[in-house]
């Protein structure tokens, strides 16, 4: 359990956290002579636990502590934070259930891909589609947590909303693209080329 590791779990823990204030009502915290409401709360934890995903792949890179548990888990800890926030914002009728069902759609099948290359031996590296839909998803869940105080907020939230799901389909067909290139064909043709080889080997037994 390295550094970067020891963040990703700290992403992980922050969903429920996130969670609990995006659901409850009147929640406020007092700083000083501030006071945070629910909106700004549940913006101060998801921005926080957004930027553990910059610091561990950054301090990772930096220390050449790039682990096997660290590529499982990282996607998956976003996929968790994104997909958390989105289906709680479904909840409080900011955005669309049928847009959401893409997005987390999307992210739960671009993990399975990743499981089943890694299974075989391959990794499938985050393409910079992937990248750009995580930066424009924060920014998209920021915005919409604080449409409530400003309806110039919420416009560009919703413009901002429908990029997100574009972007989401386009990187997926480029991580299916990426996932046939890597094992090289179809797993489904796979076990039919295997029994073809077998039926030329037990030929050239006969044969011989």
């Amino acid at each position: 359990m390295n550094l970067p590791n020891a963040l990703t779990v700290l992403r992980i823990f922050f969903v429920p956290l996130l969670l609990a204030v995006m659901l409850s009502r009147n929640v406020e915290l007092h700083l000083g002579g501030y006071v945070l409401t629910t909106e700004w709360l549940a913006l101060l934890i998801f921005l926080s636990a957004a930027t553990t995903d910059l610091l561990d792949g950054y301090i990772a890179r930096r220390r050449k502590q790039i682990t096997n548990f660290g590529k499982l888990l990282d996607p998956l800890a976003d996929k968790l934070l994104i997909s958390a926030a989105f289906i709680c914002l479904v909840e409080l009728d900011r955005v669309p259930a049928w847009m959401v069902f893409i997005i987390v759609g999307r992210e739960f099948a671009v993990t399975g891909l990743r499981g089943i290359a890694l299974s075989k031996g391959h990794t499938i590296s985050a393409s910079d589609l992937g990248k750009a839909k995580m930066v424009t998803q924060v920014i998209t869940v920021s915005l919409l947590l604080i449409a409530p105080h400003s309806p110039l907020l919420a416009e560009a939230a919703y413009i901002l909303l429908w990029f997100v799901v574009v972007i989401a389909l386009v990187s997926a067909v480029d991580y299916f693209r990426a996932f046939w290139l890597i094992l090289g064909e179809p797993p489904a043709r796979k076990p039919a080329r295997k029994l073809l080889t077998l039926r030329k080997e037990r030929k050239q037994d006969l044969a011989t």
